[in-house]
C-alpha cells in the first residue's frame, strides 16, 4: 500500500526528499537511492520511489508530484520505482517532472550526476540479469534492518503488472548476504529482515539451485550473534523442507509468516493463476503450527476480483478464521493495464470496496482474537520508537518506560486495545 512516506538526505536549503510509496522493499531501496544521490552530489531535488500495485497507489504518486511542485517550485523533480518503469510516458507527460528514472538506474552509480542526458531513462527491465547491486548499511530511523535478497519475479499472476515493473527474478549471491548481516550485526542491529518481490524463489537462478531455507540456515550458522530473523512476504506455494527444518530448529527465525495468500477460493485462484489451492493453504498452515506452535500468520487477501460471486467471496472470507489467520492486508481488486484479469468481466465497485470492508472487519476482529490469546504471556519486543515493540510473533506492544529503538526488552501482556497489545517491562 502507498505510504508517501519521506526520507531526508540533507537539511540546509538543498534539501534532497525520497517519497517512498509501496512495500517494504521499495522502503529499502529508497534508502540506496538517498545514500546514491547524495554521493552523486544531488541537490535541492525530490525523488519519488513510486508503486504500481493498484491504480491508488499511482494516483497518490501523481498527486504528491503536483503538491511538491507547487511547495518546491525550483526543486528538481524525478520520478522512479515501479510505476515509472511500467508506464514512463504517462509521468513524462506531467510538465512537474524533470527526469523519469527505471528500475534498474534509480540506484545505479551516477545516476544522479548532472542534468544532462535524455529526460527519460528507462531500460527493458527483463534484460537485466543482477540483482540489486546496492546494499544499505540499514534504514534510516529504523529499529531493524533489511537485507534484499532477490529481485523480480518469474510468475505472471493474471492481477499482478509488478514482474514489468521488476523484471525476472534475480538472486543476491549468498555470500553476499551473508557479508551483509554480518555487517549489519556488527553496526548494533539485533533483528535482520530479509525482503524481496518474491524470496521464496531465491535461488533458483544461482549454480545449484539452493533453496530460501538454505539460505536462511546459512545465515543463521554464519551470524551466531544474530539476535533475530524475519521473512517478509512469502509464496505459500514455494515454502521448501528446508526452510520448515529451520522453523522448526532455530527459535531466532521469528515465528511470524506472512503470506501471499490473495484467495480461499480455488476458483478465484485458477483464475489468477495461483499456484496454490485453499487445500495447500490450509495444509501449510497447519504444517508450520505442528512445528512451531507459536507461529501467527499474516495474509494478503484480494476483494473483488473479476468474477467473484458472493460464494466465492464467502469462502475467501471463511479462510480468515478457518486459517486462523491474525493479521491481513487487504486489497480491493484494481485491475492494472495490460494484465489479463483487466480484461476479465469486472464487478462493481461498490461490490468490490464493500467486499474489501468486510474482510477488513474480519481482520479486526482476527487481530482481536490473536491479542487476547497474548494476554498474561512474556514476550520479547524489539523496541520500534519510544513505548512501543514489536514481539517475536509480530505483536505490537504499547509499554510505559524509556527504552532505545532497537532494544531487545522484556514485556509482560497485561491487556490491549483491540489493535495492538498493552504491557509493562518485566
Amino acid at each position: 500500500m502507498a505510504d508517501g512516506s519521506t526520507i531526508a538526505a540533507d537539511t540546509d536549503a538543498a534539501l534532497v526528499e525520497v517519497v517512498t510509496f509501496g512495500c517494504r522493499l521499495n522502503a529499502y531501496e529508497s534508502e540506496a537511492i538517498r545514500a546514491r544521490a547524495a554521493e552523486d552530489g544531488l541537490r535541492n531535488a525530490v525523488v519519488f520511489n513510486t508503486c504500481a500495485v493498484t491504480a491508488e497507489a499511482v494516483r497518490q504518486a501523481r498527486q504528491a508530484i503536483r503538491k511538491a511542485r507547487r511547495s518546491r517550485p525550483e526543486a528538481k523533480l524525478i520520478v522512479t520505482g515501479c510505476a515509472a518503469q511500467i508506464d514512463p510516458d504517462a509521468f513524462a507527460a506531467m510538465g512537474e517532472v524533470d527526469l523519469v528514472l527505471g528500475n534498474a538506474s534509480k540506484a545505479a552509480p551516477g545516476a544522479y550526476v548532472g542534468a544532462e542526458g535524455p529526460r527519460v531513462r528507462v531500460g527493458d527491465i527483463f534484460s537485466v540479469r543482477e540483482t540489486a547491486h546496492h546494499l544499505v548499511d540499514g534504514l534510516k530511523d529504523r529499529a531493524r534492518a533489511y537485507v534484499e535478497v532477490q529481485n523480480g519475479c518469474d510468475h505472471r499472476c493474471t492481477f499482478c503488472v509488478i514482474p514489468y515493473g521488476r523484471g525476472n527474478s534475480r538472486s543476491a549471491a549468498a555470500g553476499e548476504v551473508v557479508g551483509q548481516a554480518r555487517r549489519l550485526v556488527a553496526q548494533g542491529y539485533r533483528e535482520v529482515v530479509l525482503t524481496g518481490v518474491d524470496i521464496t524463489s531465491w535461488g533458483q537462478d544461482l549454480p545449484g539451485q539452493p533453496t530460501l531455507g538454505q539460505l536462511v540456515a546459512r545465515i543463521l550458522k554464519l551470524v551466531p550473534e544474530l539476535k533475530r530473523l524475519r521473512l517478509s512476504s512469502i509464496d505459500a506455494a514455494e515454502i521448501d523442507p528446508d526452510l520448515m527444518r529451520v522453523i522448526a530448529g532455530d527459535e531466532r527465525l521469528q515465528p511470524h509468516l506472512h503470506l501471499s495468500l490473495q484467495a480461499g477460493d480455488d476458483m478465484i485462484l485458477k483464475r489468477m493463476k495461483r499456484r496454490h489451492s485453499r487445500a495447500d493453504s490450509l495444509k501449510l498452515i497447519d504444517g508450520v503450527r505442528k512445528i512451531r506452535p507459536d507461529t501467527a500468520f499474516g495474509a494478503d487477501l484480494i476483494a473483488g476480483f473479476p468474477t467473484e460471486t458472493d460464494a466465492m467471496f464467502d469462502n475467501t472470507l471463511s479462510l480468515v478464521e478457518d486459517a486462523g489467520l491474525s493479521y491481513l492486508h487487504v486489497f480491493p481488486f484494481s485491475p492494472r493495464p495490460g494484465t489479463p484479469a483487466a480484461r476479465m468481466p469486472q464487478l462493481p465497485r461498490a461490490v468490490v470496496k464493500a467486499r474489501a470492508e468486510r474482510l477488513r472487519q474480519a481482520g479486526a476482529a482476527a487481530l482481536r482474537r490473536h491479542l487476547e490469546a497474548r494476554v498474561g504471556r512474556t514476550v520479547h519486543g524489539l523496541v520500534e520508537r519510544e513505548g512501543l515493540a514489536r514481539a517475536e510473533d509480530f505483536t505490537e506492544v504499547a509499554f510505559e518506560a524509556l527504552a532505545q529503538p532497537g532494544q531487545i526488552v522484556a514485556l509482560s501482556v497485561t491487556g490491549h486495545d483491540g489493535r495492538k497489545a498493552l504491557g509493562s517491562i518485566v
